[in-house]
């Protein structure tokens, strides 16, 4: 089992950058392939970013590709989102989870078993 603790969210104008942290227990954290998603208010949980266990794989959907992206240090149990060039559209709570151990990048949020509590992220235009 894994725990999930985000931080980095707060409040940034339109074009500007945040890098949400994903901080991880345990001596297991590199079997883990991490996602991040997000919410917005009365919007249903968004995929984000997702990365597999070793860094060397990575994917994202149309909507961040180019602006987002996710790393990982294996030797600080923790993982990155770096976000550019921001949207007011990109507002919302972002979470990171984890799958289950050995498996694979998945975009489904139904496929990861362990989250964290979210952090906030605020654009204004």
């Amino acid at each position: 089992q894994v725990q999930l603790v985000e931080s980095g969210g707060g409040l940034v104008q339109a074009g500007g950058s945040l890098r949400l942290s994903c901080a991880a227990s345990g001596r297991t954290f590199s079997t883990y392939t991490i996602g991040w998603f997000r919410q917005a208010p009365g919007k249903e949980r968004e995929f984000v970013a997702a990365i597999n266990r070793s860094g060397g794989s990575t994917d994202y959907p149309d909507s961040v590709k180019g602006r987002f992206t996710i790393s990982r240090d294996n030797a600080k149990n923790t993982v990155y989102l770096q976000m550019n060039s921001l949207k007011p559209e990109d507002t919302a709570v972002y979470y990171c989870a984890a799958r289950p151990r050995f498996l694979t990048i998945s975009q489904r949020g139904s496929d990861y078993s362990f989250w964290g509590q979210g952090t906030q992220v605020t654009v204004s235009s």
